[in-house]
């Protein structure tokens, strides 16, 4: 995501466009899994600001919808960007027990399991996190 991509998107939900949220908007942007804070903060750690503010900024855009919690395994908090096409980031995650990878699974991984029967409608909008062995480890 471009630096006017992530200035567009917090401008589109009300924000002022500030550096930390930028930060925040282009880290979560360029991740290809859900972040936790942590993850954030480490990903813009060379930024002029102090942690306090990387954590306040990542709440108000979750709170704009711009970054929701899509996970909270173990507790932990992991935020990702919201797709438009995709809404709030809706479908089901994979925690690996062996090397901690917090992993968005594939549509089709899970789609004959969400696509039918009396349940679809309300597991296609719930938060499913499964937990397990990925495939890296089962190789290695």
């Amino acid at each position: 995501m471009t630096k006017d991509d992530a200035r567009d998107v917090i401008k589109s939900r009300g924000l002022r466009v500030t550096m930390p949220r930028l930060a925040v908007v282009r880290a979560l942007a360029a991740a290809n899994v859900p972040l936790s804070y942590r993850e954030v903060h480490d990903r813009i750690a060379d930024a002029a600001w102090d942690p306090s503010t990387t954590y306040r900024n990542l709440v108000k855009l979750r709170d704009a919808g711009i970054a929701p919690v899509v996970s909270r395994v173990e507790g932990i908090d992991r935020y990702a960007i919201a797709d438009a096409r995709e809404g709030q980031h809706r479908h089901p995650h994979f925690l690996c027990e062996d090397c901690g990878l917090l992993a968005c699974l594939p549509a089709d991984a899970v789609a004959s399991t969400l696509a039918h029967g009396p349940w679809a409608a309300s597991l296609q909008q719930a938060t499913v996190q499964l937990r397990g062995t990925c495939p890296a480890c089962l190789e290695g």
